[in-house]
C-alpha cells in the first residue's frame, strides 16, 4: 500500500468521517467502556495509518506505558522472524536443543520428543510440557535460578509433538536463542532492529534487584523484564504505549513494511498469520468471524492489539490487570468493525 505519510515520528489523527468510519458508531464505545470494562485505560483505532479514535481513562494518558504481558510474545516472535532474515538463525525448523549443545538434562523422561522440537513448535504452542494444558505452574520458572534450563527441562514430556498447548516457558526459550545467536538480548534487539526504524520508544535497560511477584508481573515491571541471567523474558514483562502497540500492528498490517523499508520480511509476516486449526499462528492469535478475519497479540488483563487486514484496521488496548476481565473481542466486534463504512 502506498502512504506519503507513516506515524514514525508523530501519530496523525484524522476526522474519521474522512476516514469512511461512521462517527457516531465510534462514539459509543465510551459509554460502552465505562459501564462494561472499568480496566481499560486507554484505547487507539487507526485506519489507514490514521488515528481515528483515541481515548484515556483512569489517569493514563498517550505516553504512559503499561506492562502488556503476553503481548511480548508477539514482539519475540518478529524478532525471531528479523533474526532469520538477517541470517542470524539458519530457518524455523532448527531443533531447540542445537541452541543449547551444553545442557545436561535432569533426568531421561521426554529425551526423544525434546530431540524433535524445533523453533517452529515453540511459536506455534505445539511442543509438549510437564504440565496440564493452561495450566502451567510459571511460579516454578520463576523461583528458578535458571529458567532456561528449567523450560528445557520440562520440555517434551507430557503430550505429543505437534498438540497445541499454550506455554510461556516456551517463549522465554525463543528469547534465550535470539541471544545465543545474535549476542544480544531480546530487548537489545528489538530496539536495534524493529522499534527504532518504526518510531516505537527505545526500551530502556532496568536491572532486576530482585524477583518478586511484583518485579516480574506487577507494579514494579520496567522497561522489559529479564531472568536472573539477565535474558528478556520471552512470554511477558515488556511495557508499551497504545501508539506503540498500534504501530506494531501497522507494520504487520503493511506486510512488513514502513516507509521504504522491510522490517520483517512479507513471507515471514504471512508464515506468523496464516490461519489454521489451533486459531494461533507464530504467537499470534487467529479469529474468522462473520466473514471478517483478524489476527491479534493478546495480553492478561484484556491488553489487546487486533489487526484487521480487510478494514485496514489497527484497534490496541492497554488494560490495568484484573483477573478475568471481560473480553475484548465484543466491544471490537459490536462497535468498531461496523463503524467502517467503505
Amino acid at each position: 500500500m502506498h502512504r506519503n505519510y507513516w506515524p514514525t515520528k508523530d501519530w496523525q489523527t484524522s476526522d474519521s468521517a474522512a476516514l469512511g468510519m461512521d462517527t457516531e458508531k465510534l462514539s459509543e464505545i465510551e459509554a460502552k467502556i465505562k459501564s462494561d470494562y472499568s480496566n481499560i485505560n486507554g484505547i487507539v483505532v487507526a485506519r489507514n495509518g490514521y488515528i481515528a479514535y483515541e481515548q484515556y481513562y483512569n489517569g493514563y494518558g498517550p505516553e504512559d506505558l503499561h506492562h502488556v504481558a503476553s503481548i511480548t510474545k508477539s514482539i519475540v516472535s518478529a524478532l525471531i522472524g528479523i533474526a532469520i532474515d538477517a541470517g542470524y538463525i539458519k530457518h524455523v525448523d532448527q531443533k531447540v536443543l542445537d541452541f543449547f549443545p551444553e545442557y545436561v538434562p535432569s533426568d531421561a523422561a521426554g529425551q526423544l520428543q525434546k530431540q524433535e522440537i524445533t523453533l517452529r513448535h515453540l511459536l506455534t504452542m505445539t511442543a509438549p510440557y510437564a504440565f496440564e494444558d493452561w495450566h502451567e505452574p510459571l511460579e516454578q520458572m520463576c523461583k528458578s535460578s535458571d529458567w532456561v534450563k528449567y523450560t528445557l527441562d520440562i520440555l517434551g514430556r507430557q503430550g505429543n509433538v505437534g498438540d497445541f498447548k499454550y506455554s510461556t516457558a516456551g517463549a522465554h526459550l525463543l528469547s534465550a536463542i535470539i541471544t545465543r545467536c545474535t549476542g544480544k538480548s531480546a530487548r537489545e534487539f528489538a530496539n536495534e532492529h524493529l522499534f527504532s526504524h518504526i518510531g516505537m520508544k527505545e526500551i530502556p535497560d532496568y536491572e532486576m534487584k530482585s524477583f518478586g511477584f511484583d518485579d516480574l508481573f506487577g507494579v514494579n515491571v520496567k522497561g522489559w523484564v529479564e531472568d536472573p541471567h539477565r535474558i528478556t523474558t520471552g512470554g511477558w514483562g515488556l511495557t508499551l504505549s497504545p501508539r506503540d502497540m498500534a504501530r506494531f500492528g501497522l507494520l504487520f498490517l503493511n506486510r512488513g513494511k514502513w516507509e521504504n523499508n522491510q522490517i520483517i520480511s512479507e513471507t515471514w509476516i504471512e508464515e506468523s498469520i496464516a490461519m489454521n486449526a489451533n486459531h494461533y499462528g507464530y504467537l499470534w492469535w487467529l479469529r474468522e468471524e462473520d466473514g471478517v478475519y483478524s489476527y491479534s497479540a493478546l495480553g492478561d488483563g484484556g491488553n489487546v492489539i487486533c489487526c484487521i487486514p480487510e478494514k485496514k484496521l489497527v484497534v490496541a488496548i492497554t488494560s490495568e490487570f484484573t483477573l478475568q476481565p471481560r473480553d475484548r473481542w465484543p466491544l471490537i466486534k459490536d462497535y468498531i468493525i461496523p463503524s467502517v463504512l467503505v
